[in-house]
C-alpha cells in the first residue's frame, strides 16, 4: 500500500512540476519573442527545459520542448517560414523543440550519477539539437527560398551565420553561464521532492 501511495505521490509531483515548467516555458518564449539577435528571436526557454528534463525525466523534457515549439508557432516568430511552407514550418518547429528537450533529458539521465557533468551535457546538447534540427528543416523544406535569400553567397554559410549564428552562440552561452544555477535549481527541486515524499 505504501509503495502505491509513494508511486502515486511521485507521479503527482512530476505532473505538477511539469505543469509549472510548462507555464515558465510559455511565458519566457513569449517574452523572448521581443529580443532579437539577427533574423529571429532568441530562445530564453532552453534553461527551464534542461531543468525540467533533469528534475522530472526525459518525457517531461520532450513535453517542455514541444510546448516551446508550439509557442513559437503561436507567437508568429516563425512567420517568415510559414509564408513558404506551413507544414514544413510546423514540422520543423515542433520537431526541434521536442527533440531538444528529449535529447537534453537523455543526456542528463545518461550521466546522472555525475551531476555536474550531467547538467553540463544537457545544457550543451539542448541548443545544439535545437539549432541542428532547425538547419535540417531549412535544408528539407526551405532550401530554394533560402538560396534566394543568400543572394549569391554560400547557402550553407548564410544558414549558419545569417540564420542561426548569433542566436545559437547566445543560447549556448546563456546555458553555460547559468550552469551553476541550473545545478542548484535541480538540487533544490530534488530535495523538495524528497521532503514532500517523506
Amino acid at each position: 500500500m505504501s509503495n502505491t501511495l509513494s508511486s502515486s505521490r511521485k507521479k503527482t509531483q512530476i505532473l505538477v512540476g511539469t505543469a509549472l515548467f510548462t507555464a515558465i516555458v510559455a511565458v519566457l518564449q513569449f517574452a523572448g519573442a521581443f529580443i532579437r539577435f539577427g533574423t529571429f528571436s532568441i530562445s530564453l526557454v532552453l534553461m527551464p527545459i534542461v531543468v525540467g528534463a533533469a528534475m522530472f525525466g526525459v518525457m517531461s523534457g520532450a513535453w517542455l520542448g514541444f510546448v516551446f515549439g508550439a509557442v513559437v508557432l503561436i507567437s508568429g516568430d516563425a512567420a517568415p517560414f510559414m509564408a513558404i511552407s506551413v507544414w514544413g514550418t510546423v514540422i520543423t518547429v515542433l520537431a526541434k523543440g521536442t527533440l531538444c528537450g528529449l535529447a537534453s533529458g537523455l543526456a542528463y539521465k545518461l550521466l546522472e550519477k555525475h551531476k555536474y557533468w550531467a547538467v553540463l551535457a544537457a545544457s550543451v546538447v539542448c541548443p545544439i539539437v535545437n539549432t541542428g534540427v532547425f538547419l535540417i528543416g531549412c535544408r528539407l523544406f526551405f532550401f530554394e527560398t533560402i538560396t534566394e535569400w543568400a543572394n549569391g553567397e554560400s547557402v550553407l554559410h548564410y544558414m549558419i551565420v545569417g540564420l542561426v549564428g548569433l542566436n545559437f552562440v547566445f543560447e549556448l552561452l546563456v546555458n553555460l553561464v547559468l550552469n551553476p544555477i541550473i545545478v542548484r535549481l535541480i538540487d533544490i527541486g530534488k530535495k523538495t521532492r524528497k521532503v514532500s515524499a517523506a
